[in-house]
């Protein structure tokens, strides 16, 4: 079966609704099993795999969370197209509270997660300089719009390794050098996506002010979920617009060939078991004769 449409729900994010032929896939992967079973179902007549990037009831730290796994699997199932739903806090006055962005760049401020498939033996590149898919973007910003939701088109989202909150030092840090909303899932995600050649973007829901705000209330999850559960029904929305307006065929970006000049390593020079456990990723550049 193939899946060509993923969407991975966020804190709050749980589930998609108005899915149809709904069955649940237990997957496992060469890295290990992802957060929580994927469903499938149909949507707007097409198919989509869903996958709540904390697993069901919210038991996974965002430093936990095995994302190879998650984006492998998905990629296993044929996704080329994917939806990332998250929380993001607002570094800047003009971004409220419950209102939406779709950011166009990250800083990567995590400590040693994992965050590429490769090495063992094998040497790959990606170009990282325009993180999210611009295709995916715009059709992220056109299905807010027209729900009539508050969206920012565009943003730097500096991803923080957590699960606490920033200090207020480290928020003002953040504002000076000019980032705009603050998250802790973004990466490895958009990484390993890119790595996978999927079209991937971020639809990232604002549920607080961080603690830079002098008249806003310190960051607490109570004041986080409560924004995010305000919110998270029009995300849903917007995520099934999106669906609807996703096209059959990639054209207009280049995540589809990221791998084509990014592996340095010769092919006769990559492990046999490197190979073996990449081959879903790198079958494509690699002549078959290569895995024999």
């Amino acid at each position: 079966m193939k899946v060509k449409i993923g969407v991975i729900g966020g804190s709050g994010f749980y589930e998609m609704e108005g899915l149809t032929d709904i069955e649940e896939i237990d997957l496992d992967t060469p890295f290990g099993k992802p957060s929580d079973r994927i469903v499938i179902g149909t949507l707007e007549g097409k198919k989509v795999a869903f996958l709540p990037r904390h697993g069901r009831g919210h038991r996974i730290l965002p430093s936990e969370l095995n994302v190879r796994a998650n984006i492998y699997a998905l990629k296993s199932l044929g996704v080329e197209w994917l939806i990332s739903v998250s929380a993001v806090g607002s570094l800047r006055e003009e971004i409220k509270p419950r209102d939406f962005v779709v950011p166009d760049q990250i800083f990567d401020n995590t400590k040693g997660r994992k965050s590429t498939f490769f090495g063992e033996g094998m040497a790959v590149h990606v170009a990282m300089s325009d993180p999210f898919c611009p295709v995916l973007r715009g059709i992220l910003v056109q299905s807010a719009k027209e729900h009539g939701v508050t969206v920012h088109d565009g943003g730097t989202y500096i991803c923080i390794e957590g699960p606490q909150f920033s200090t207020r030092a480290e928020s003002e840090v953040y504002r000076k050098l000019g980032f705009d909303v603050i998250g802790m899932t973004a990466i490895p995600e958009a990484k390993l996506a890119r790595e996978a050649e999927m079209c991937y973007a971020t639809l990232a829901c604002v549920t607080d002010y961080d603690c830079w705000h002098p008249e806003h209330e310190e960051v607490t999850a109570e004041m986080i979920l409560s924004n995010l559960l305000a919110n998270v029904e029009h995300a849903k929305t917007v995520v099934k617009r999106a669906v609807a307006l996703i096209p059959e065929e990639r054209t207009g970006c280049d995540c589809s060939r990221a791998l084509e000049k990014a592996i340095a390593t010769r092919p006769d020079a990559i492990p046999y078991e490197t190979k073996r456990k990449l081959s879903l990723l790198i079958g494509k550049y690699i002549k078959r004769s290569n895995f024999l």
